[in-house]
């Protein structure tokens, strides 16, 4: 299965050159790494980068990620994959440019 990160541009070049995401400020605030199913992906592009130009979707083999993938209630309704670890290059199945929040779901396959 997959599971989908939405990442700032900046923040996947730093990934790609590491080898490894150690989430963003509000993703280690939160004490995992916020991650989205394929039918969420899209509205929480929209809800929480609205205003970036470009973003970089990382799709994520859960498989890859083993125990580490939580999913939880959020506070505004639904269950979302959370990685209580970093997220390892390794585990990207997919990386998916994206020119602003509102072209995520024309971007990306179905599942």
């Amino acid at each position: 299965m997959l599971i989908y990160k939405i990442l700032l541009p900046a923040e996947w070049t730093e990934f790609e050159a590491t080898g490894l995401f150690e989430g963003s400020p509000f993703d280690r605030s939160s004490g995992f790494v916020h991650c989205s199913s394929r039918q969420q992906v899209g509205a929480t592009a929209v809800r929480v980068f609205e205003q970036e130009p470009a973003l970089v979707v990382a799709a994520l083999d859960t498989n890859l990620l083993g125990d580490a993938v939580r999913w939880e209630d959020a506070p505004d309704g639904g269950s979302f994959p959370h990685v209580y670890s970093a997220l390892p290059l390794s585990a990207v199945a997919a990386v998916y440019r994206v020119a602003g929040a509102s072209s995520v779901d024309t971007v990306l396959p179905e599942d």
